[in-house]
């Protein structure tokens, strides 16, 4: 049986460890509340959501901002810190290239050509050429997926709640059962 909890915490770095993170020292006493360490179907959900809207901003503190906001929002800090990662070095070229036609899409303007370069001067001429709909493309996705993570797994959660108790109660019962 498939348990949310269970699976999510086999990948959650303990919450020690996220409190010595020298960028999240800026939080301070903060971290102390026990709602962010907390994993229950709310915190999880918010903090999945939240997570997925922030790993499709194109910033590199994208980790720090989605911290930020699950502090006064009070949902599982390491959960919400760790799904910005689905947005890393190797992932985001496409996932930010989909952003980017999504935005065309929107717009309702042609594909334009690019290469990338890793300078100051490209990314200048980007955001007055292919900027606009990346940028976009960017909101509309951290909306929608964000939204569609939150729903999704609290449906996973309640899902698997659901099926748990189910067999508790048929368990129940075969012993019932046996024992007349």
């Amino acid at each position: 049986m498939f348990m949310p909890k269970k699976f999510i915490k086999r990948f959650l770095p303990d919450h020690q460890s996220i409190k010595d993170q020298k960028a999240l020292k800026v939080f301070g006493t903060l971290l102390h509340d026990a709602n962010l360490w907390h994993l229950n179907r709310k915190s999880a959900s918010g903090a999945f959501g939240l997570g997925l809207f922030f790993a499709f901003w194109p910033v590199p503190f994208q980790m720090w901002l989605s911290a930020a906001c699950a502090i006064p929002l009070r949902v599982n800090l390491p959960l919400s810190v760790a799904t910005v990662w689905i947005t890393n070095p190797f992932t985001m070229p496409p996932i930010f290239y989909g952003a980017y036609l999504v935005g065309v899409w929107v717009l309702g303007q042609p594909p334009q050509a690019f290469t990338f370069q890793l300078s100051w001067d490209w990314v200048v001429q980007s955001l007055e050429t292919i900027g606009p709909a990346f940028l976009v493309g960017c909101g509309i996705c951290a909306v929608v997926f964000g939204l569609a993570g939150y729903f999704g797994m609290n449906l996973l959660w309640r899902y698997s709640v659901r099926k748990a108790w189910q067999k508790r109660q048929q368990r129940y019962l075969n012993r019932m059962t046996h024992r007349l």
